[in-house]
């Protein structure tokens, strides 16, 4: 909340159809994980956002990617040196990988999940729970498994600042993630009013419509420009000081 600067965008896959042109993820990541191809989906994703994420580093961008990672994916036993390979291979420093999970991964209490958090923890690696609140997770999931983020789902930011059930709630998953040491993304920011009762609750890091929209990767440092010049004219007093996060599409 102090830097005042994008610091992470988000990778995004979609599929160019040639007949029924851009499909989102909603409609083709589960049957890709039915009939087994996601977890090659997910090594071109990753390589791709990695090479993209090395390329704006060194125009001189301080950017992490986050990577969405399925359950299936996770369990892969060559996850872990998939990771690997790729970082050595495109320079990227693992500290600028974030790699997402949902709840559903996070209680996949085997020893071999387990083994690949440790594994690419030691990596330096971090890793987010994305749309939290939406499943059934456990606290004390949350407080053993090595996290560095929890993501809020947009569910719950959506009727900010009106809906004081959903303040109430985000209000206390912040505090929670404070004193479990958790760095907290509000997602589908879309609103200033939003942005600004988010920044009051001093949530690090906002992400949604009100930074920005998806983007192409190549777009990025236009993008990156644009923000920049809105700032601090453009941006509210209270959400001056707010880091935020973009989505792109490899």
């Amino acid at each position: 909340m102090l830097t005042q600067r994008v610091v992470s965008v988000e990778a995004l896959i979609r599929w160019t159809h040639p007949v029924h042109g851009l499909i989102g993820p909603l409609d083709f990541i589960a049957l890709a994980e039915q009939n087994g191809l996601i977890v090659s989906i997910g090594e071109w994703v990753l390589r791709t956002a990695c090479v993209d994420a090395q390329r704006w580093q060194r125009a001189g961008h301080r950017l992490s990617v986050a990577v969405n990672v399925s359950p299936l994916q996770f369990r892969d036993p060559r996850l872990v040196q998939t990771v690997s390979d790729t970082l050595a291979q495109t320079g990227l420093p693992p500290r600028s990988l974030v790699l997402e999970l949902t709840e559903s991964a996070l209680m996949t209490d085997d020893g071999a999940t387990l083994a690949s958090w440790n594994a690419l923890r030691d990596c330096g690696v971090q890793f987010a729970l994305d749309d939290f609140g939406t499943g059934y997770s456990s606290l004390s999931y949350l407080r053993r498994m090595p996290l560095d983020n929890v993501k809020i789902d947009r569910g719950f930011i959506k009727n900010l600042p009106a809906d004081n059930g959903n303040l109430a709630i985000v209000r206390a998953i912040l505090s929670m993630a404070d004193s479990l040491g958790f760095s907290v993304t509000a997602e589908g920011v879309e609103t200033r009013e939003q942005a600004e009762v988010l920044t009051q609750m001093r949530c690090n890091l906002l992400q949604g419509y009100y930074v920005g929209r998806p983007v192409m990767a190549a777009e990025i440092p236009a993008e990156l420009a644009r923000i920049g010049a809105a700032s601090p004219a453009a941006v509210p007093a209270a959400a001056q000081a707010t880091p935020v996060v973009l989505e792109h599409a490899p």
